[in-house]
């Protein structure tokens, strides 16, 4: 369970919609206890008997996190989106889908805030991501699972263009802040050889760059500056991924 609030500070920002100040001083202690207990109580009577917590606790503060951080977005690269809808917006839904699940517990528990390229269909696309829950917290920028289209385009520029790749992931700000993860394959893709000396970027089939968040972090009255800094110090990777895809950074 996370520890105590020690937020101090108020962060003022411009929103994108409509120009107005939006605040954000933090995320809250109560959004993971919610959260906790929601892991404990994940079924449909407990969740809408505290379905205004839900929304005065996790809603609510993510709506304007998502806010406050648009403007910081558009300085990373003006192509991604910050969206506050409710459907279809930057904050991933709280429902599970069950259909192919191996169990049929009906809510997620952790909060998922992607901000996706103008251009994406979907959460496989290139994108910026914020994890929240009381097990782990982290940022993420990417590709997970793109399509066999995407991937083999992403594995072509690695081939072709390498030591543009290689100075995108041995850029000495991404390293200090990211990790690669992902899944990849046992053995070289069609097409590659095993000996390419690239051969293990070759095989992932994810492109994700990875770093673990602090409890004080996600907490703290700057969260939205934080992941800001990570976000524009994986701008290189970012720029590889897009190009590699044909749409802009």
């Amino acid at each position: 369970m996370i520890g105590g609030h020690a937020a101090s500070l108020t962060s003022l920002v411009q929103s994108s919609a409509g120009g107005l100040a939006v605040e954000f001083s933090g995320f809250e202690p109560t959004l993971i206890q919610f959260l906790d207990e929601l892991t404990v109580n994940n079924n449909r009577p407990w969740f809408w008997e505290n379905k205004e917590r839900y929304e005065r606790e996790v809603l609510g503060p993510c709506m304007r996190f998502i806010r406050a951080f648009a403007p910081r977005l558009k300085k990373i690269s003006r192509y991604f989106v910050a969206s506050d809808r409710r459907l279809g917006g930057s904050l991933m839904r709280v429902y599970r889908d069950t259909r192919f699940a191996k169990d049929s517990e009906p809510y997620k528990t952790n909060v998922g805030i992607q901000f996706r390229h103008e251009f994406a269909r979907d959460v496989h696309a290139p994108g910026f991501y914020v994890h929240i829950s009381p097990e782990e917290c982290f940022v993420c920028a990417g590709t997970w699972r793109p399509e066999r289209e995407a991937l083999a385009l992403i594995r072509q520029a690695i081939d072709e263009e390498g030591p543009r790749w290689r100075r995108a992931k041995n850029d000495k700000r991404f390293q200090a802040r990211f990790t690669l993860e992902g899944d990849s394959l046992k053995k070289a893709p069609r097409d590659y050889p095993a000996d390419h000396p690239l051969i293990e970027d070759l095989k992932r089939t994810d492109f994700i760059a990875y770093r673990d968040v602090s409890e004080g972090e996600v907490l703290g009255s700057d969260f939205v500056d934080v992941v800001a800094d990570d976000f524009a110090a994986s701008r290189p990777f970012m720029r590889f991924l897009c190009r590699a895809l044909n749409v802009p950074f």
